[in-house]
């Protein structure tokens, strides 16, 4: 049977600044010659929202004009760039998206946009670990017990999520997939919700981002089993890795990039990628990375080409995974 689910969509905008947003033709020559929009597709405070205002910053300097951060709510992110796949080429309008992009297709049957044929690529970011977490006083205290419990109670058992498509259901799919098993799914509108009802013992387990997690594991409101990631993070030291703790082949993160559409001149896109570079370089950026337990990616990464490629091999995992699972959109 295919679980169908009805998103509810909603916007809301935040302003990094006092200066409205530019748009209109641009002389790639002279770009940027207004103020630039970055569109972030979830809410103020949440993980994309925090990455994008800490690279804004820097980004605007190096470009000489303002940066404007609007969030633009609804449908898993792609309300936000279905708006920006829609605009100008004109690099006014700039998409900042997460893992996401690469599972909307698969998603949602009526995607009325093509992640590869309607945008060019400007630079990949960062990759935000997830954490494997629970409630404080949940039974299981390793990953192998999680999951010799899971498969002994399946049908009691909780596992939370940010909604269909987020990060945090998508590694749940992962560990479901892996474990054999169907639990019972919690959907939040967001990871902050989902998060205090687990910290509140009100779900029994989750995936989240390490930008959600890291305080929390740290100050012991809740339990930690593993990160989805082939390394350690410097955050959480004691954490091991999924494979360490004997899940092997659940490892993910959550890739964040910037995009612009299609017609975009290239000359534009150099120009942000360039910026980009010197945000990612910043010794704010990075401090402030490595405080959410991520760091910005090699200097390497930061190419629309190497962007490109992350994009088409993130399709690649997770279109059959998503297929198997039947959840759709719409």
């Amino acid at each position: 049977m295919r679980r169908r689910i009805h998103p509810i969509s909603m916007a809301c905008v935040a302003v990094l600044s006092l200066a409205a947003c530019g748009g209109g033709d641009a002389d790639p020559a002279a770009y940027p010659e207004s103020d630039i929009t970055f569109v972030v597709p979830f809410s103020a405070g949440g993980p994309t929202d925090t990455v994008t205002r800490l690279i804004a910053e820097p980004m605007a300097e190096e470009l000489g004009q303002q940066i404007v951060v609007q969030n633009v709510e609804g449908a898993g992110g792609t309300v936000a760039a279905g708006q920006v796949a829609g605009e100008d080429g004109d690099g006014y309008q700039v998409l900042i998206h997460h893992i996401g992009m690469s599972t909307a297709p698969a998603l949602y049957p009526d995607l009325d946009f093509n992640p590869l044929e309607d945008f060019k690529t400007v630079g990949l970011i960062t990759e935000l670990p997830m954490t494997i977490v629970a409630r404080s006083d949940f039974e299981p205290e390793t990953l192998e017990e999680l999951l010799a419990y899971v498969e002994e109670n399946v049908d009691t058992v909780t596992i939370a999520n940010a909604g269909v498509g987020a990060a945090s259901q998508l590694c749940g799919l992962l560990i479901e997939q892996a474990v054999g098993v169907d639990l019972t799914e919690v959907p939040y509108d967001g990871t902050g919700p989902a998060l205090t009802d687990l910290i509140g013992g009100q779900v029994d387990f989750m995936c989240d981002q390490s930008v959600n997690t890291v305080a929390q594991l740290q100050s012991g409101e809740i339990k930690g089993y593993a990160v989805t990631t082939p390394e350690r993070i410097d955050a959480l030291p004691d954490l091991p890795t999924t494979a360490e703790a004997g899940l092997d082949g659940v490892e993910v993160a959550s890739f964040h990039g910037l995009y612009v559409p299609s017609e975009t001149p290239d000359e534009v896109v150099e120009e942000l990628t360039a910026a980009l570079k010197v945000a990612l370089a910043d010794q704010n950026v990075i401090d402030s990375f490595a405080d959410l337990g991520t760091a910005p990616v090699a200097e390497d990464q930061v190419t629309p080409e190497a962007h490109t490629a992350k994009l088409e091999e993130q399709l690649d995992l997770w279109t059959p995974i998503i297929e198997a699972s039947g959840v759709t959109v719409g």
